[in-house]
């Protein structure tokens, strides 16, 4: 008996010892983000990229409404914080690499940018997408897009009915945040 009860004791102590995980999740990455010295964090609502009074369409404004924030965690890049950008850019790449509950969407390079998205939910009902993005020049950061079934055709039409010109003051303000 006392062997029986050593051995489901080792098999506990085993099963409960790997089930914990030391891998960071992105929710505890943003949350961490918060407190640290030189990040710029925030929640935006969906109204400050895409006003109410655009003229989009009503299937635009019924994906808008399943959008239900942006969280954004940016880390400006300057000369004496080297070391936390290469540091915060693996920790983000390390989250995302053989994570299954994120599915590539796609990769772009742009002006030195480099860029990835990702998903998580089923492929016609996304309930986030996620961008991170860094550059040398710029920093590193990640924009997660919180919602409830969101369909990714839709979304790429809000995305095309946004407009993305230079001259747009929304887009002027929301720079200013991180400069």
């Amino acid at each position: 008996m006392k062997k029986l009860t050593t051995l489901f004791s080792l098999v506990f102590l085993v099963l409960f010892a790997s089930s914990c995980k030391n891998e960071k999740s992105l929710q505890s990455y943003l949350v961490d983000a918060s407190g640290k010295k030189g990040f710029f964090t925030g929640d935006l609502p969906v109204s400050s990229v895409l006003s109410a009074k655009a003229a989009v369409s009503d299937e635009v404004k019924e994906t808008i409404q399943s959008i239900k924030k942006i969280n954004v965690v940016f880390l400006k890049k300057t000369a004496e914080n080297n070391v936390a950008y290469e540091t915060e850019k693996a920790t983000l790449k390390n989250i995302f690499k053989d994570n299954d509950d994120y599915k590539a969407l796609m990769s772009m390079r742009a002006k030195g940018m480099n860029v990835k998205i990702y998903y998580a939910g089923e492929t016609e009902s996304i309930d986030e997408v996620i961008a991170f993005g860094y550059s040398k020049d710029v920093g590193v950061g990640i924009a997660r897009l919180l919602g409830e079934n969101m369909n990714p055709a839709k979304i790429m039409e809000v995305m095309n009915s946004m407009q993305m010109d230079a001259d747009n003051d929304s887009l002027k303000n929301f720079a200013k945040m991180f400069q």
